[in-house]
């Protein structure tokens, strides 16, 4: 299983969000997370749909991240990021011809539940304990001190941001 890029950052932001002490602009994360603005802006709109932060305009604006941010599964949070698309396309602009036989494509199919259900052990509160929630709380230092090729990798994965 490969996750779409979106839904990396997604991840990344909501866990930055998690243990941020008051709310943080959208330029802020992606600066801190060395993601393009336009990414992180797309994302966090797609988070707000989902209840998971909230978003207010203005002066005093910023990302905050909702008690069901805090809370949520990341198998739940994850498949909501990536969608309802099959791990493979079998009726595209060249269908498959195996498509009305294949027991592959409901084989693959159980094996993306397997793989969301199995992050459902973890919630994001599980994802920030320390270590890690030390690390995200010094990457604006970091970012400020010029060292942001060095924040955080892109570790699930690096397909073309939808």
């Amino acid at each position: 299983m490969h996750m779409t890029r979106f839904t990396d950052i997604g991840l990344r932001v909501v866990m930055r969000l998690a243990v941020s002490s008051g709310s943080m602009t959208t330029r802020e994360l992606a600066d801190e997370m060395a993601v393009p603005y336009t990414h992180v802006s797309k994302v966090t709109g797609r988070l707000a749909e989902l209840g998971v932060v909230h978003s207010r305009r203005g002066r005093a604006g910023g990302l905050i991240i909702t008690e069901l941010g805090r809370t949520a599964r990341i198998g739940w949070l994850a498949s909501s990021l990536e969608g309802n698309e099959e791990v493979v396309e079998c009726d595209g602009d060249t269908p498959c011809p195996l498509r009305r036989a294949c027991r592959l494509r409901g084989a693959l199919a159980k094996a993306q539940r397997a793989f969301f259900d199995a992050l459902d052990d973890h919630t994001v509160g599980d994802l920030v304990a320390d270590p890690t929630g030390a690390v995200l709380l010094t990457l604006d230092d970091r970012r400020r001190a010029g060292a942001s090729s060095e924040i955080v990798p892109n570790t699930l994965g690096s397909n073309s941001f939808r």
